[in-house]
């Protein structure tokens, strides 16, 4: 029997499937996870305190499963509006790589396991967080808002805003507003990011049934509230400076990169066509890698002391 035919027999009923290794780790959104590990990180880089090397790495790799493991349920959840959009009908589950119980049950194994490791390894504040933000992805973010309200990525972003106050956690055994700054930082990132690819990928989303902003409120609207946003983040992006967990190195540098996405948005605003919204999409990728690579540079070691 072919590769596609075994496919098509096994797939509907969720069976079998020919999944390899590197299928089980698309689900995990790999894209995704490299920022939430990195943003992660630096929580845990510029907290005060001390933790050890191995449960450093420990807690990262727990952000990281734990990060995968509600992408997985993610794609379990969305395998039908997937495999209508254009962006994600090559995922393993509507590609039929996957079978939709195994995306599941690999995902619910993974954030089980991500939590148990991170309470029992490293602190239960940590473990708290963690499950809270993949709980929060999976049924507020995920099953709740993304198909009803064009808001879904405005209170949805707080399940990507996570991974830094888990990390300081991870160190300090609790939260602060630090740590909420960071937060902060990435919550009010995130719809400028997606809106700008909701512009762009519009009639994917249209197609799918989303009510992504720009399918529900048009584009012009869009391009008015992302603006709005990134307005917002420069004042937001200067929190660490004035909360002492970063200097005038990063203070300098994210107004001069906030200048620079709001530059983008104006583009935006001014040229309809596509090209300006990739650039943003792409420009704000660079922006909050940026961001928090410079609050390493600007700040002293705080996991290795």
């Amino acid at each position: 029997m072919s590769e596609t035919a075994y496919r098509m027999t096994t797939q509907p009923g969720g069976v079998a499937s020919s999944a390899g290794a590197g299928d089980f780790f698309a689900l995990l959104k790999p894209r995704v996870m490299s920022l939430v590990v990195f943003t992660g990180f630096v929580g845990m880089y510029v907290a005060p305190g001390y933790l050890h090397p191995v449960l450093a790495a420990v807690a990262v790799l727990c952000i990281a499963v734990g990060s995968g493991a509600a992408g997985a349920i993610n794609m379990w959840f969305d395998r039908d509006i997937d495999a209508v959009m254009a962006r994600t009908k090559n995922r393993p589950i509507p590609a039929g790589r996957v079978a939709p119980g195994e995306a599941l049950g690999f995902g619910i194994f993974l954030s089980v396991a991500s939590v148990s490791m991170m309470g029992l390894m490293v602190n239960w504040a940590a473990g708290s967080l963690l499950a809270l933000a993949i709980l929060f992805y999976v049924f507020v973010y995920t099953i709740w808002l993304k198909r009803r309200t064009p808001q879904n990525i405005v209170i949805g972003g707080a399940a990507g805003a996570f991974p830094p106050i888990i990390g300081w956690a991870a160190v300090t055994g609790s939260v602060s507003i630090e740590s909420v700054a960071l937060f902060a930082l990435i919550f009010f990132w995130t719809p400028p990011h997606f809106w700008a690819l909701s512009l762009y990928r519009c009639g994917d989303y249209q197609d799918a049934g989303v009510p992504m902003l720009p399918v529900v409120a048009g584009k012009a609207a869009t391009r008015r509230q992302m603006l709005f946003y990134t307005l917002l983040l420069i004042p937001v992006s200067l929190a660490p400076v004035w909360l002492s967990i970063a200097g005038w190195i990063y203070g300098g540098a994210a107004i001069l990169l906030g200048l620079g996405f709001l530059g983008h948005a104006i583009a935006v605003m001014r040229d309809h066509g596509d090209r300006p919204a990739k650039r943003m999409f792409g420009f704000s990728l660079l922006y909050l890698a940026a961001l928090f690579a410079l609050l390493i540079v600007d700040r002293a070691p705080g996991i290795l002391g």
